[in-house]
């Protein structure tokens, strides 16, 4: 707990890669170790992401931690004055406010640690996320294990043939590939 000479520093942690790669793991240990130090924290995630729960932050091993679904980031700004710690998952979901309301809750203070896609299936920068990244005071980049070669995954390679950017999904719609394999893959996609 805080005491009245204790300066709260607000800061934004950044923690992207592709899927399957740990980033909402990532998101729920940092927000345990939080509550372990009786630290209180709100959580929040889209209301699309409805993969696993609709209440809870999942990762795909099936740890979870308590949540709060919200279809704009400015709902994030009406947390209680005393949460110390807000954790965000699929933040590549929302839009660019996002990056303002992250600013906001660091400035009060809070720290804030957001999870989400860097890249979208087609390896272009996702939603606000580079935004984030650049304002960010820590940023962890975690990786996959490619499923065709096994070297270091960072592209998330979409099996459906929807062109869609928002196809939500799990292995039967997406694969971690490393750079050569993904580009091997596009590659195939196109017919060549």
């Amino acid at each position: 707990m805080f005491s009245e000479t204790t300066k709260k520093t607000g800061c934004i942690e950044v923690i992207c890669g592709s899927m399957f790669s740990g980033k909402t793991e990532e998101l729920i240990r940092r927000l345990k170790r939080a509550q372990f130090a009786k630290q209180k924290i709100a959580t929040f995630k889209p209301t699309i992401d409805k993969r696993y729960s609709d209440l809870d932050v999942v990762s795909h091993d099936s740890h979870s931690i308590s949540c709060t679904p919200i279809k704009t980031p400015a709902r994030m700004l009406q947390i209680d004055p005393d949460v110390q710690v807000v954790g965000i998952d699929e933040a590549q979901f929302f839009d660019e406010s996002i990056i303002e309301v992250c600013q906001e809750l660091a400035n009060r203070g809070v720290r804030v640690i957001v999870a989400g896609l860097d890249t979208d299936y087609m390896g272009k920068p996702f939603g606000p996320i580079p935004g984030l990244l650049a304002i960010a005071e820590d940023v962890q980049k975690v990786h996959a294990i490619c499923v065709r070669c096994g070297a270091l995954a960072n592209h998330s390679h979409r099996l459906s043939e929807s062109k869609k950017l928002v196809v939500l999904g799990e292995k039967d719609i997406y694969e971690p590939l490393c750079r050569d394999c993904y580009n091997k893959a596009l590659a195939e996609d196109r017919g060549e």
